[in-house]
């Protein structure tokens, strides 16, 4: 009589994993994703939802909704500074060449004097006191004034202390300055690409740089990286991300 053996079904491998999903474990390994597209592996991400990680100079901030983005609101404090701006330094950051990525929105104080843009951007190669910096900043009133003159006027490179904009624009006019399409108040996405002395920003994603500074004043020197607004702004920011080369 033959004997009828019983063995267990065998257990089920699972499915392979699909190769898509693992380039995008891959891709997540060495990315972050960011509003502004994917950020390098490496870069340094600031949310501005809030004042952690920054060292307020002249300033104090607040985390705010703007125009339907989570963001930080930076204040002036009621005395001037030195050059009449508020920043906020991201801590632990060193920057010597490297990339800068930030949005902002910026529109004049109701209480502003008339000659008031709306004056915003970010500063880098910062000493810890603030008192020197490469500066590049919007005049959002400009981009859409009804003066060509006014326009060309929109974006600014400075360098403090010795050559602020009045003094870049006497000595060569037009060379630090650029026209780029903005609006009061409207967010604006910054990249600044730092090598040497040179430097480039890009506007709103553009693949060309709408100002090319190839003679930074300072120098192919290291700094902190930090948010900028002048005393008659309302300001605000958002998404800080910070690549180091």
């Amino acid at each position: 009589m033959r004997r009828t053996v019983h063995r267990p079904a065998p257990t089920p491998r699972p499915p392979a994993p699909c190769l898509s999903l693992l380039l995008v474990a891959l891709l997540g390994c060495a990315t972050t994703s960011t509003p502004g597209g994917l950020t390098p592996a490496g870069a340094r991400v600031l949310p501005l939802e809030s004042a952690e990680g920054l060292t307020l100079l002249r300033a104090r901030a607040e985390p705010v909704t703007h125009d339907g983005r989570r963001a930080l609101r930076l204040h002036a404090l009621d005395q001037a500074g030195p050059t009449d701006v508020a920043l906020a330094i991201a801590d632990g950051l060193e920057l010597r060449d490297g990339e800068i990525e930030l949005e902002v929105a910026g529109a004049p104080l109701a209480d502003a004097p008339a000659d008031s843009r709306g004056f915003i951007g970010l500063s880098f190669h910062v000493s810890p006191d603030g008192s020197r910096s490469e500066d590049v900043y919007l005049r959002p009133s400009n981009g859409r004034a009804d003066e060509q003159l006014r326009r060309n006027h929109a974006v600014q490179y400075q360098a403090i202390p010795g050559y602020g904009w009045k003094r870049l624009r006497d000595e060569a006019p037009g060379q630090y300055e650029a026209y780029v399409d903005l609006q009061p108040g409207v967010w604006v996405r910054m990249r600044v690409k730092v090598s040497g002395t040179r430097a480039e920003l890009y506007v709103n994603g553009a693949e060309q740089p709408t100002l090319i500074v190839r003679d930074l004043k300072h120098g192919a020197v290291g700094g902190g990286v930090a948010l900028w607004a002048h005393r008659t702004t309302e300001a605000y920011f958002r998404q800080l991300v910070v690549t180091v080369r």
